[in-house]
């Protein structure tokens, strides 16, 4: 048998994961996706449905978009969008 609670074990799991910074790329991927997905379902006049705007981001930006992540000095590095100008530019 455990000497702790499983619920403490769960949470400090939870933590590390959030703080990890695996998972805090894939939050910030995911907000692009987002952001892609409102803008084309703008642009098209309907809702393009999360998984035709992830295939169509990976496809148009994520190349890009991850470079220019990269090259972000680590103090900004938290910011989702390392151009959030030039993000909103290319759907146009």
């Amino acid at each position: 048998m455990h000497s702790s609670h499983p619920h403490e074990s769960d949470k400090s799991s939870r933590e590390f994961v959030k703080q990890s910074s695996l998972y805090q790329e894939f939050l910030a991927e995911r907000e692009e996706i987002l952001r892609h997905k409102w803008l084309e379902s703008e642009r098209l006049g309907h809702d393009i449905g999360f998984e035709r705007a992830l295939l169509d981001w990976i496809r148009k930006h994520r190349e890009s978009w991850r470079s220019a992540r990269r090259s972000q000095p680590a103090s900004s590095a938290g910011t989702n969008s390392p151009h959030p100008k030039k993000a909103v530019a290319s759907h146009r």
